[in-house]
């Protein structure tokens, strides 16, 4: 019996790093000039690749967006995980999940643009995904607040507003951060998780 070759692990490692190329490209384009904004050539020339070879690797530019997009997205609910202990009391599930959230936004607030600011260019079928995961992060927040609520440690009159405050509030760091400013990642944390504990009248 013949036993075929492997295959040649830097031969399968060259089209990864392409698409990793072209996606940090495009990350940069699209947070500059907009998704409607960029061209392929904008992208291409990023990545100091030819026009053609976004071809090569997603059929759109709508597809590079939505692969920037899912990315981001998975990323905010794995943040949201490691954050997340569901044995401690809600006020400091809140300021634990409201810190990581926003740290994220702030240290990936290139991508943060791309990732909030483009969802009318996503495709239908492509939307729903990612609206998806929106939807469940804010169910994330509200159930915690929720707990909070009923457990008498906050004083909310509308859970689902409030929740939509605070990740809007975390969500527009993405828009107006800067690595030079006065705050690091770690600081719009802790400062915007304080923020959420007044929202909620938890001290």
């Amino acid at each position: 019996m013949t036993v075929a070759p492997s295959a040649d692990p830097v031969s399968q490692a060259r089209p990864m790093a392409a698409r990793a190329r072209l996606l940090r490209a495009a990350v940069e384009a699209f947070a500059a000039k907009g998704f409607n904004g960029t061209t392929t050539r904008d992208i291409a020339n990023g990545a100091q690749m030819s026009s053609a070879a976004v071809y090569v690797h997603f059929r759109s530019k709508e597809e590079l967006l939505f692969e920037i997009s899912d990315a981001g997205h998975r990323a905010i609910l794995a943040a949201i995980d490691e954050a997340d202990d569901p044995s401690a009391s809600p006020g400091d599930r809140l300021r634990e999940l409201v810190r990581a959230f926003t740290e994220h936004h702030a240290r990936e607030h290139v991508g943060g643009r791309v990732v909030n600011y483009e969802l009318n260019a996503l495709a239908p079928d492509h939307l729903d995904t990612v609206m998806a995961m929106r939807r469940e992060i804010t169910r994330r927040v509200r159930a915690i607040i929720d707990a909070g609520i009923d457990a008498g440690d906050f004083d909310v009159a509308d859970s689902l507003a409030t929740t939509n405050a605070m990740l809007s509030m975390g969500i527009d760091v993405a828009r107006w951060y800067r690595e030079d400013g006065a705050l690091s990642p770690e600081q719009m944390g802790d400062f915007y998780a304080e923020l959420a504990m007044r929202m909620v009248g938890s001290p």
